[in-house]
This record gives structure tokens, sequence and C-alpha cells, in this order.
């Protein structure tokens, strides 16, 4: 038994990710617990085949997925995840010389073993992720303009099936000449000659062609349909990612505004799986069309040949207008989200300070703006569309008025007429839809415009970036010169702040309004960075930490409680890798949720609703310090965590608090005397700066020292 590069926390893994960490390990690519876990998509907290692969190519690495049979691999394929029945996984890591597998079982421990082909091969379902380095240098060095890019890699993935699209469209328009040429032939050959067999004969061949054309049709909207519903699953997890792990430092513009432009990506999806794209697959075939009318009638040609650059031109010389109705139409789109979203968020604020009309005034100014720029794009669509029709009838129309000219001279047959008129008409049928394919094509391009903003965002986990990967933390914070300003803010926030605090210590924060303390909690969470100085855990810059790994080893309960749609028991284990109900029934009797829980008859199953409305501020402050505690996570961050909890709750809550966590860090930014006998040192924080720092009685020295109170409320 030979000892393999270690796997973390091997115990509370699947099988699926002990797999992976080890893969990565012995191929010397970093890969944390955290990103495996931000990764997943399954319904059961589990990594699905397209985690892992996707996983593995944000870590740096190449992987496949596919049927092999076992006796197919030797060293060169080495390591690759080898599926079992009963959603388990093993690496193979090679061959012995007398043919034994050499395995890594997470089930058996941290060793690679033996084991013989055929004992395997029982369990074995035939497929397997096969995994590589890649060796491409901008990757491993973190060149994210090298990497896929979120929206041509999606197309550039289903190439294949929009070459079938093309494929097909090419075969039912061939197949749509059956018609024109079927009614030349009858006026021209079968007609005069009364060829009933002929007739008979070409009638069959013509709905053999028609059958086949509407064949093809379907297997055309099949393929855009399978291609779309691809490409609408990778990028929109590659959208919702991003939006995700986005720094919030790029975090501009309103909720409403960022909901808006995520929302754009509909417009793209619907551009790209929807008849707008068979309209723009048909126009190249214009020419073919074309080519034909003047192979049966000569010079009847030219008519359809000039009304097609008139209506190219016509839509051409629209697109400026559409574009900047495009960009504007947008824009109040958005305006009128953030007016939706503040409403409903904060309705009950406005029905209690009267506000109503004045949301009202903003959106009714929002409706009115996108209004008046939908008419106009309107118009100006409709006008290219009444023009595209009138040119079409009157192509029609020459085309019958010159043909008899011909006709009579003997230089073209009554068929080749009709034929030219139903030929003209399929020829200039996609020019009908030209002015609104070219709308939908603005619109998509704002709408990628908007999302590629988006996309280009800094990112808190940008691709082919490695981590530090540490199984724990003692729990040492400490701040080292640390300058910061928000975005847009000229002053710094903090000004030169450096602190320690040893693992296992209570510290206390405190300050006046606007003094920095709740930056320094945003700090410490990653959710910022300095502009100048570091933050370090346990001696480690939190920049070299996974942000996963950061938050779940420092538990944190902000000033602003946010609780999801949901049960109480989903709220507290939101954060939790699959946590028991030991874990979960200990951080609620502390916290103090079963205070209220236990009298409910549905316990920890009860439905709260969104934002946690429903709920007293004291329940929410409650769920929201459980779901800190859950983890048991070295450090804890306290924004005022009891501050809308009443004396009596509170007092309980902080007894069973300072049993619970005698050996971890805990910082606590408040202004409640109640919360100081859980720390012994306070830090105050002065202008951004440290005011003073040491044990509990340092409060009273520094207010007659400096005269300020620092608003510290007897609770």
């Amino acid at each position: 038994m030979t000892k393999p590069n270690a796997v973390p926390e091997i115990s509370c893994l699947t099988a699926f990710e002990a797999c992976l960490l080890n893969v990565a390990a012995t191929l010397e690519q970093p890969l944390t617990l955290a990103s495996l876990h931000a990764a997943q998509s399954g319904s059961n907290d589990d990594l699905t085949v397209r985690d892992i692969i996707d996983v593995a190519h944000r870590t740096g690495l190449q992987a496949g997925y596919g049927k092999r049979h076992l006796a197919a691999f030797d060293d060169g394929l080495a390591p690759a995840i080898l599926l079992l029945g009963g959603n388990r996984a093993v690496v193979y890591h090679g061959r012995t010389p007398n043919g034994t597998l050499l395995i890594f079982d997470p089930e058996l421990g941290e060793g690679i073993g033996e084991i013989p082909e055929d004992k395997l091969k029982l369990t074995y379902t035939g497929y397997a992720i096969l995994l590589r380095r890649n060796h491409n240098d901008d990757i491993s060095t973190g060149d994210v303009s090298q990497t896929s890019h979120w929206f041509w890699s999606a197309l550039s993935a289903n190439r294949w099936s929009y070459m079938q699209v093309a494929l097909a469209a090419a075969l039912a328009n061939l197949l749509g000449l059956s018609t024109s040429v079927f009614i030349m032939v009858v006026y021209d050959r079968v007609l005069p000659n009364e060829a009933t067999e002929s007739l008979i004969a070409l009638t069959a061949g013509v709905c053999l062609a028609l059958v086949f054309d509407f064949v093809l049709k379907l297997l055309r909207a099949g393929f855009i349909d399978r291609a779309g519903q691809r490409a609408d699953m990778f990028m929109g997890r590659r959208v919702f990612d991003q939006l995700l792990n986005i720094q919030m430092k790029s975090r501009t513009g309103s909720t409403g505004a960022m909901t808006s432009t995520v929302r754009e990506f509909e417009t793209l999806r619907e551009f790209f799986t929807s008849a707008t794209l068979v309209a723009v697959v048909d126009l190249p075939f214009i020419g073919l069309f074309i080519f034909v009318i003047y192979l049966v009638g000569g010079p009847l040609a030219l008519i359809p040949a000039l009304a097609v650059p008139i209506v190219l031109l016509a839509g051409l010389a629209v697109q400026p207008i559409l574009s900047r109705m495009a960009d504007k139409s947008l824009a109040d789109g958005q305006s009128k989200q953030s007016v939706l979203i503040e409403a409903v968020s904060g309705l009950e604020t406005i029905k209690t300070t009267a506000a109503g009309r004045q949301m009202r005034t903003r959106w009714e100014k929002a409706i009115e703006q996108q209004s008046a720029h939908s008419a106009r794009s309107r118009a100006v669509t409709q006008f290219a569309l009444n023009l595209t029709g009138f040119t079409q009838q009157a192509a029609q129309v020459l085309i019958v008025f010159y043909g008899v000219f011909l006709v009579t001279e003997g230089q073209a047959s009554m068929g080749a007429l009709v034929a030219s008129v139903m030929l003209t008409g399929r020829a200039l049928a996609p020019l009908g839809q030209l002015a609104q394919t070219l709308t939908r094509v603005n619109q998509a391009r704002s709408a990628y415009r908007n999302l590629n903003t988006l996309m280009q965002a800094e990112s808190e986990r940008p691709a082919g970036r490695n981590w530090i990967n540490r199984s724990g933390f003692n729990g040492r914070i400490s701040f080292s010169n640390v300058h910061f300003s928000y975005p847009d803010q000229s002053e710094d926030t903090l000004n030169g702040v450096s602190f320690t605090i040893n693992p296992g210590e209570k510290v206390a924060i405190l300050g006046q309004i606007g003094s920095g303390k709740s930056t320094i909690a945003r700090l410490l969470l990653g959710l910022y960075t300095p502009r100048v100085g570091s933050v370090l855990l346990d001696g480690l810059d939190i920049r070299q930490i996974d942000p996963g790994d950061l938050r779940r080893n420092i538990g944190s309960v902000l000033q602003d409680v946010w609780l999801f749609s949901g049960s109480v028991r989903e709220n507290i284990a939101s954060g939790a890798i699959r946590p028991r109900d030991e874990d979960l029934i200990e951080a609620g009797r502390v916290a103090g949720v079963e205070n209220f829980v236990a009298n409910n008859p549905c316990g920890y199953d009860l439905r709260i609703a969104e934002r946690g409305e429903g709920l007293s501020g004291g329940q929410k402050q409650a769920i929201a310090l459980a779901r800190a505690l859950i983890g048991r996570p070295p450090v804890l961050l306290l924004d005022e965590p009891t501050s809308a909890m009443d004396v009596k709750t509170e007092a309980q809550v902080i007894q069973r608090l300072k049993q619970a966590t005698q050996d971890t860090t805990m910082v606590i930014v408040t202004h409640r005397t109640s919360l100081l006998n859980l720390v012994d040192r306070v830090i105050v924080i002065e202008g951004g700066k440290i005011g003073a720092d040491g044990p509990k009685s340092l409060l009273t020295q520094h207010t007659r020292r400096t005269g300020r109170h620092l608003n510290v409320a007897a609770s």
C-alpha cells in the first residue's frame, strides 16, 4: 500500500469529491473543497459529471467523459475517475507488473491499493472521466483572456448542430424549387400534350419532395432547439456563477438594473432558439432562387435582382435608428425594473411612510419613457416591413407585366412566367422578416454588450486562479497597515489600521457611527480588499485563500440579516456542507431558534417567506446566528447579533454562546454593553484609525481621556 497525496477531510467527502481532489493532488494542480462545493448543481448535494468537468476546466485541467473498456486503460491514462454502480467512484492510478489495478477508493481511506481487474469489472459501469494537466501557460498563469468565452464558446460547442441547421435549410430550399418546376412543366408540357400519365408521375414526385421538405423543416427546428437548449444551459450557468462570484467593488448600479441585465440573457437565448435564426439561415438562398429564375425566365430575373437591394438598403438604412432605440429601451427597462424591485422589497416602508405617490411617479415616468422609445422603434420597424411588403407585391406585378411581353415575343413560355412569379415570392419571402430580424439583432446585440460587461467584471474566482488549500484554521486574525476606501470615494474609510487577535481570543470592536467598524468586518470576510496593507488569517493573506474556504471558516452575522424563502432548516444549513441533524439542533439551541420552533408542529421545517417576513427581528437574528454556528467555524464575526432581541432572550443567548465558543476566536461589532460580557478585549475605532486597544477597563479610561462617549448603549 503506497501513500498518495493527501485528500483533506476525506471522512466528510462524497466519492466524487474525494476522487477529484485525489486526481488534482496527483496532477499537482491545487483544488479546494470550497471550489467543489461551489460547483455542485445536483439535487442531492453531490457533484454531477458536468460539475466535475466544469470545475476541472476552471482548475486548469483537461477533462473528457465517455465509455471505455477497463482493459483499454494503461499507465498513459492515469489518473482517471472510474464510475461504479451505486453512485460510487474510484481513481485509476495504473497497473502493476502482474496486471492488477492500482486504485484509490475513498471508502477504504487515503491509500492506493491493488485490485484484480476481474473484481472491478463487476461494479464498473463502463464510463470514465479522463483528466490531464492543461499545459497552456496562459491558463496556468491565470490569463483569463485565453480561457473559453462565456458566449462564443457555447455557440462553438454546438457548431455541428448549427451546421446541420444550415444543411437542412439548403436541402429544404432545393426541394422548395420542385413546386415551381412542377407548375412550369404542367403548363408547358402536360397541358398541350394532355399527358395524363406524366402528370401523375410528376404529381407523385412533387408530393414526395413536399414530404421530405416537411420532414427537413421539422429536423431543422429540432436542431435549433437542441443547440439552443445546450447553449442555454451552458451560458445560463456561466452568467449566474459570475453574478454569485462578482466582486462587491465591481457591482455597479441598482439591484433592479443588475436584475434587468441578467434577464437580457433571455433576449440572447430567444434570438438563437427562435424562428428568427431560421430567417437568417434562409437569406443566403435568395441568390439561388434568382439564379433559377434566370434559368427559367431569362430577363425576368432582373426584377427580383433589383428588388432585393432595395429592401436590403432600406433595412440597413434604419439600423442606426433601431440600434439607438434598442439601447434606450434597454436603459428604460432597467429603470423600470429598478423601481419595481424597490417597490416590492420596500412595500411595508412605502405603506407606513405614505411614499406611494413618489414611487408611482417614478414608475409612470419609467413606463412613459420606455413606451415612447418602443413606439418609435415599432414605427421604424413597421416602415421597413411595409416597404418590404410593397416591394414584394410590386416585383410580382412587374414580373407579370414584363413576362406578358416576353411570352408574346416568344422569349418565354407561359409555364416559365408562372414559375417565375412563384419563385419571386419564394426569393423575397425571407426579406419579409428582414426588418423584424434586424430589430431582434439590435436587441440581441444590446443585450450581449450589457451581459458582456457583467461577465468581464472582476470575479472572486477568476479562471486559472490557484488557491492555497488548508484543511483547517486556528483563528489568528491580523490587520497590517490596512488602508481602504469604498469605490467612488476619495477619502479612506480605514487609514492605517493594524491589530492582531490571537486564536480563541474574544474581542469587541467599538466606535461611533461611520468610524469603520463594519468595514473591518467586510474586509475580514473578503468582500472587499485593502487598497494598502493586508488582512491575514493564521499568517496567510486572505487573498490567497479560496473565498468559500475563508467564509466557511468565519461564521458571520452581519447587521442586515437576510433570510431566504424556504424552511428554517434550509436557512440555517444554507452555507454548510452536508450538516448533520445534531449540528442543526445544537446551533439552533445556542442561538435561541428552539425558543420559537419548539412549539410549532412544523419545527425546523417551518416555512418562512422571503427576507423572513412574518418573523420578528429577534427571530431573524436567531436564525442568522444559528447559520453562523452550524459549521463550528474557528472564527465568529458578529455585527450587532442581538440588537433586536429582548433583554431576557439576549441574556440567555449570550450565556449559551459563551459556553459553546470557549475555544473560538470571536470578533463582535456592537454598541450594547451586554455583549461585552462575551469579550476580554476592546478595540476602539476613531475616524478610521485605532483609537484604543486593550482590556474592557480601557473604555472608562478612554472616555475620561478623550471626553467622548462611544455610544455603547445599556442593554
